[in-house]
Formats: C-alpha cells, structure tokens, sequence
C-alpha cells in the first residue's frame, strides 16, 4: 500500500502505450474492462496483466473489481487449466491506491469491510501465478503472495513499507510474509519498512524462481509452468493445489490426514482411473508408483477427462 514513493517514475513509463504494445506482440484483449488486460497466450492458459500505467499499476477497487471478474471468469472457463498475473516491466503493482484510501475514518473502513474483497484471488481454485518485474510494493507485495507460485526477475522490488505511513499491512500481508520467511525477518521486514530484492525472495522462499532478463523471459518461463500445469488432469491439479494450501492452516498431523482422504478420493475419478499401478525397480526396493495413465506404458500422450 505504498504507491506514493513511486509516483516520480510514472513519466519514465515506455512511450508506446502499454494496451497497443501488448495486443500487437500477444494478442491481448482489454476486453471490456479499463484497469486491466486479459488474453490466453497458451491452450489453457489465462494471463491477466494490470494495467494502471499512470499509476504505476496501483491497485483501488475499481481495478481489484475487474481482477475478481476476471479471475472468476478463468475460474469457471472449462478450458482454462492456470492463470498468470502481471504487470508492467517497471511495475507489478506499486501499492495501493494512497489517494482512494486517505479520507477513509475507522468506522467507514470497518463497516465497508474496506479491501476484504481483495482477498478473492485466495478462493480461486485453478492455480494462480504471480510474473512480477518491478516494484511489488504494500498491496503488490500481498497480491503477490496470494498466488500459488511466484517467478520474479532481478528487477522486481518487494516490501511491506505501510509502517512509514503510520499504518499495517491490510490484505494479507503480515501473515502471508511470516509463513515464507519466517517471524523475525518478517518483523524486521514489516516494522522498519525495508524493500527486498528478487534475489532475496528467492533466497528466503517467496520467490520460486528468478528469471534472467526482462517481462517478455518472465512470461515465457511463467507461460510455460502454467501450459504444463493445465496440460494434466483438472481434478488432480485442484486437489494438488488445496492439499498444499492446507499445509499453511492445519497441524502436519491434520495435514497429512487431510491430504490422504483427498488422496483416497481421487481413486473416484475417471482420470485417475485411466491409470494404473506400476513397479519400478532400481529406486532403493523399488516403488509403487501410480502413474495416472495407462497412456504412460504405452508410450502415448495421455487424454484427460479432467473427471
């Protein structure tokens, strides 16, 4: 939530308006909405890219509204395997919106529930990637972390910086960072206000990979984890996604116990009846292992039912 500080780099934004750019080299399509972008750049690939170029893609209502559309829209798309989120190459998201929330009191904040409607993206069932060049700054930061992977470049800038503005972070952003780094960088993160490289956020598990060169290499390598990802079974996919999301609320014994009754569901759908159980030998005593598909011993490219 922290736009403000970057409000000086709006004029350095590419003169080639970023909608022309992208429709022209992608393919995208703003579609009827203004804040952002949306396209499938691959088969079962949804990409939406946040498009608030004069404010260094701040985020307010209006454009968290068309994301949650957006969002939902892929969400129910049968044809949809993983969605990407994105920015511009300068900015994934600079924070939120300093002017939208400056006349807001306690009580018309706390009665509007103000900014819980963010927090949609965490109900999304097909996985979510975060492509962040730039700065991820306050909502950024939290917007980022609410995706299920986030691949980065060396020019992405994270933070949580809302205590310089004698303020929080609001959206997630306290719980989510402590659960990546761990309580005491969290609390040097939070309570000084320090930036954070994309190296760093590899190196302390925010950040699942960072990728050499600019937006175009970052989509790519976020293009590509997401075709394969929506290349497998729907079911299998959505499962994987809530058991390892479960690993951030429950015990590891509840964990564990919860990931086997999901586990043992899955024996009811078609697609994991397509497979069957095969030995391999030479791994210590040898593995049961279930492949998923028949297809596998066969030498053929499986056919999902995604039932």
């Amino acid at each position: 939530m922290f736009a403000r500080q970057c409000t000086r780099l709006v004029k350095s934004q590419t003169s080639i308006p970023l909608t022309s750019y992208l429709t022209r080299v992608r393919g995208y399509s703003s579609a009827s909405y203004e804040h952002i972008l949306t396209s499938t750049p691959k088969p079962g690939v949804g990409l939406i890219t946040l498009n608030r170029p004069e404010a260094l893609n701040a985020l307010c209502t209006p454009l968290m509204t068309e994301l949650n559309s957006a969002l939902s829209s892929y969400d129910n798309d049968a044809s949809i395997g993983a969605i990407i989120i994105t920015g511009s190459e300068k900015a994934f998201a600079a924070g939120a919106d300093i002017k939208e929330m400056a006349p807001l009191t306690f009580s018309s904040a706390y009665t509007s529930n103000f900014i819980a409607p963010w927090s949609h993206l965490t109900t999304i069932r097909k996985p979510v990637i975060a492509a962040v060049s730039g700065y991820a700054l306050g909502g950024g930061c939290e917007l980022a972390l609410m995706c299920d992977i986030l691949y980065c470049n060396e020019k992405a800038v994270f933070g949580q910086p809302e205590i310089k503005l004698g303020t929080i972070p609001g959206a997630g952003g306290s719980q989510r960072l402590t659960r990546a780094v761990g309580k005491s960088k969290a609390m040097e993160l939070i309570l000084t206000g320090k930036n954070f490289s994309g190296k760093e956020a590899k190196e302390w598990g925010v950040a699942a990979e960072v990728v050499e060169g600019g937006l175009e290499e970052l989509l790519a390598k976020a293009t590509e984890t997401a075709e394969t990802i929506a290349g497998y079974s729907r079911v299998a996919v959505v499962a994987g996604k809530e058991v390892v999301g479960k690993s951030q609320e429950l015990s590891l014994r509840e964990g564990v116990e919860f990931e086997r009754r999901v586990f043992h569901s899955l024996f009811g759908s078609r697609d994991q009846k397509i497979g069957e159980l095969t030995f391999f030998p030479g791994f210590g005593d040898g593995w049961l292992i279930l492949l998923g598909m028949t297809a596998f011993a066969e030498k053929k490219k499986p056919e999902w039912s995604h039932e």
